[in-house]
C-alpha cells in the first residue's frame, strides 16, 4: 500500500513538474488541432454551401475567395464612378487596366485556386466575372477599331453612336442580366449580403442594357440618365462587395469583430450530404 501511495505521489509530482516545465517553456509544447468549420462559418468564408469532400481540400490551401473579391470590388468601384461621371469623368479607355489586369488577373487566379479546393459555386462566380471584365474591356480599346466597323466611312465616332453597334451591346448586357439573375437564385441559399450583390448587379446590367437601347435610338439624354442609374446600382454592388470582403478577411485573420451577413442557410435543407443520399431520399 505504501509503495502504491509513493508511486501515485510521484506520478502527481511528475505531472505537476511537467506542467511547470510547459508553463516556463511554452515553446517546447507541440499540439495538433483539427479545426471543423460549421456550415454557417463555411458559407461565410467561402460563399458556398458546405458539401461533402469539398472541405477536405480547404484546409490544405489558403482561402482564395477574398482574392477574387478584391479584384471584383476595385474594378466595380472604378467602373461605377466613371459611369456616374464623378468629378467630370467620362470614357473608360483611361482605366482599361481594370478590364484586363485588376479584375481578370485576380479573378482568374481565384478561379483556379477555388477549382483546386473543390469550391464549385465561388469558382463559378469568379470565372463569370473574369470573362465579363475581359469581354467588356475589349469594347473600350479604340485600337481594335470595333466602332469603325459599324460606320460606312470607317469613322469610329459615327460607329460608336450607330444603331447597330449599340443594339448589339444592349443585347449582350441583356443576356448577362439573365446569367447574373440565375446566379442570384443560388445566392439566396447563402447570405443576404451575397444575394444583394447579385440582385443589384442583375438589375444594373439590365439598366445599362436599356442605356444602350436608348443610345441606339438616338435618345442621348435618356441614355445618359440610364447610364448614371446603372452606375449607381453598381456602386451599391461595390459597397456590398467591399463589406463582404472585409467580413471574410476579418474571419480569416481571427478578428473578434463579428459583422452580420444575415445568414440564409437555416431556411434551407442541409447541404452537407452525399448526392447518393439525396437520390435515396427522393425515392423514399
Amino acid at each position: 500500500m505504501a509503495t502504491s501511495i509513493d508511486h501515485t505521489q510521484s506520478t502527481v509530482n511528475g505531472t505537476a513538474s511537467e506542467s511547470d516545465r510547459i508553463e516556463k517553456h511554452p515553446q517546447l509544447t507541440h499540439t495538433s488541432t483539427n479545426i471543423s468549420l460549421s456550415p454557417e462559418l463555411f458559407e461565410k468564408l467561402y460563399l458556398a454551401p458546405k458539401v461533402p469532400h469539398a472541405a477536405d481540400n480547404v484546409g490544405r490551401y489558403a482561402n482564395a475567395t477574398p482574392l477574387g473579391f478584391l479584384g471584383f470590388v476595385i474594378s466595380t468601384f472604378t467602373f461605377s464612378m466613371v459611369l456616374m461621371g464623378w468629378g467630370g469623368a467620362s470614357g473608360l479607355p483611361a482605366v482599361a487596366g481594370i478590364f484586363f489586369f485588376t479584375g481578370p488577373v485576380l479573378l482568374l487566379l481565384s478561379t483556379i485556386f477555388l477549382w483546386i479546393q473543390a469550391q464549385f459555386f465561388p469558382m463559378m462566380v469568379c470565372g463569370l466575372f473574369c470573362v465579363f471584365w475581359l469581354s467588356f474591356g475589349l469594347l473600350q480599346l479604340p485600337t481594335l477599331g470595333l466602332a469603325a466597323a459599324y460606320s460606312p466611312t470607317g469613322d469610329a465616332a459615327a460607329g460608336a453612336v450607330s444603331k447597330e453597334m449599340n443594339a448589339v451591346i444592349a443585347l449582350y448586357l441583356l443576356v448577362w442580366g439573365f446569367a447574373l439573375g440565375t446566379f442570384f437564385l443560388f445566392t439566396i441559399r447563402i447570405n443576404a449580403v451575397f444575394a444583394g450583390i447579385f440582385g443589384f448587379v442583375t438589375i444594373g446590367a439590365w439598366v445599362l442594357s436599356g442605356a444602350y437601347w436608348a443610345l441606339s435610338d438616338g435618345k442621348f439624354e435618356k441614355a445618359l440618365r440610364l447610364q448614371k442609374a446603372g452606375g449607381a446600382l453598381l456602386f451599391i454592388v461595390a459597397i456590398l462587395g467591399w463589406y463582404m470582403l472585409f467580413v471574410i478577411m476579418a474571419a480569416e485573420m481571427r478578428w473578434s469583430v463579428n459583422l452580420p451577413v444575415w445568414d440564409l442557410s437555416h431556411y434551407w435543407h442541409k447541404t452537407d450530404v452525399e448526392l447518393a443520399a439525396m437520390e435515396n431520399e427522393k425515392k423514399e
